[in-house]
């Protein structure tokens, strides 16, 4: 049988350093994309593999995060659990994967229970923490956020800039003519959430286009399902002044409006645009195909489990880092866009 290959026949094949191959192994900054290349070429050209087992005992690690996310059967968090659970698996770590429902005691069971004990670090998307929750928790256990930015400023945070996002999307919207639209799933009040700072981006958008702003067309949902999109939309465009686009805090929402419209027999982009956020699979699906807003979703996760093995390296550097993700808007069918190739 053939020696297991070494970091240093890694290092000859590639004609660099052992220290080298180790640090693109370990993925640091400082090594050119040509000698990462040079060493990713030889590791697969040797067939070497990371010793996790010896690694992880050697640095006191378990080579496990945690990923929490309110919702599986949501597309965009099965998605974003993809990408997290495929940029781990280049670094050689495991993940332990939960859902917490959005409940409030389930989010602090993570970055108190089981997993705060087994894992080196949490990279968690929160509905329900309060401020307080994140600024009492033991600062021993790495914690990444996902989503909007927290009003506590003390843990890292990855997200996209939510309300340029909406206004953009708004801004879309007004070009196309629509003056009357209506954010479903929007929040013109409360804290700073994902929903509020959508809903601010969308005023921002009106006020430059010296348009006044109508808190009725701002409608909440309880949840951003489908089922909740069909809801809330059939009973807008019942109303006596419907409107004539719809801006949705997520794609579940927007789909379930184009069915309401259809029902009601309002044909997009016809009489009614219709722009959703997140960009799923569905999105390109749908009849019509859905205009999304579409974050990098890859991108996040890759700064997700950037940040979290940073903090698991240095677990007392006072500083949290705020990483904006890109995103752009994907117009489709729904608001005017041309018919897309099957799957594009």
């Amino acid at each position: 049988m053939a020696a297991r290959p070494r970091i240093k026949d890694v290092a000859e094949y590639a004609g660099v350093s052992p220290k080298t191959v180790s640090n693109v192994i370990n993925d640091f900054e400082h090594v050119s994309e040509r000698t990462r290349a040079a060493v990713r070429e030889a590791i697969e050209a040797l067939g070497y593999r990371v010793n996790l087992a010896g690694r992880q005992l050697r640095r006191g690690r378990t080579g496990m995060i945690t990923l929490a996310v309110p919702e599986l059967d949501v597309a965009y968090f099965a998605e974003l659990a993809k990408h997290v659970t495929a940029e781990a698996d280049r670094r050689g770590l495991t993940v332990l994967l939960h859902q917490t429902g959005g409940v409030r005691e389930r989010e602090l069971a993570v970055l108190r229970g089981f997993d705060a004990q087994f894992s080196d670090g949490v990279v968690l998307s929160p509905l329900a923490l309060l401020p307080g929750d994140l600024t009492g928790r033991d600062r021993r256990l790495p914690v990444v956020l996902l989503g909007e930015r927290p009003a506590e400023e003390g843990t890292d945070h990855v997200g996209i800039d939510n309300v340029r996002a909406a206004r953009e999307a708004t801004e879309h919207l007004l070009a196309r003519g629509r003056r009357r639209i209506a954010v479903l799933g929007g929040a013109a009040r409360g804290r700073q959430g994902t929903g509020r700072l959508r809903t601010d981006g969308y005023r921002e958008a009106l006020a430059a286009a010296g348009l006044p702003f109508d808190p009725e067309l701002v409608v909440p949902a309880a949840e951003y399902h489908w089922r909740d999109g069909a809801r809330v939309a059939a009973g807008v465009l019942r109303s006596p002044r419907p409107p004539d686009a719809l801006l949705c805090m997520n794609d579940q929402l927007a789909l379930g409006a184009l069915r309401a419209a259809h029902e009601s027999g309002r044909p997009v982009p016809g009489d009614l645009d219709v722009v959703g956020f997140d960009d799923i699979e569905a999105a390109r699906f749908s009849v019509p195909t859905l205009t999304s807003v579409a974050p990098d979703k890859r991108g996040i996760a890759r700064a997700a489990v950037s940040l979290l093995l940073a903090r698991v390296d240095r677990p007392e550097a006072a500083q949290a880092r705020h990483e904006v993700a890109g995103h752009r808007l994907v117009v489709r069918e729904s608001s005017g866009g041309g018919r897309p190739r099957a799957g594009s």
